[in-house]
């Protein structure tokens, strides 16, 4: 049994499910710390300064599965820009649209109960 603060600590981190403009589900998760660390190191250390490419590797590397298929962590930069092909315009859309929407912090979460 959970305790209320390990519930709300759990629901700041989901992301609830995407749907993109070609009608594909994607499972989403918000990247840890660890995540992060690891994506830095997967795009190298030119493209780890390219905030815009960061950022939709980012957006790419938090789907964790596209119609109840997973999609493994890219671990370099090939596996990268192929998961953003992947997703396409519609893809990446949709999972920034998701990530915008969701509660971002456990205190966000919390203001948000009974209301």
């Amino acid at each position: 049994m959970s305790t209320p603060s390990a519930r709300i600590i759990s629901d700041a981190q989901t992301v609830p499910d995407a749907r993109d403009a070609l009608g594909r589900v994607l499972r989403l998760r918000r990247l840890t710390a660890l995540d992060k660390l690891r994506l830095f190191k997967a795009a190298g250390p030119a493209l780890s300064q390219n905030q815009s490419w960061l950022g939709m590797a980012a957006l790419a590397a938090s789907v964790t599965a596209i119609d109840d298929i997973p999609v493994p962590a890219p671990t370099n930069e090939a596996q990268i820009e192929a998961l953003v092909s992947k997703l396409g315009d519609a893809g990446i859309v949709a999972v920034g649209e998701a990530m915008t929407e969701a509660p971002s912090s456990a205190a966000q979460v919390a203001a948000t109960v009974g209301n």
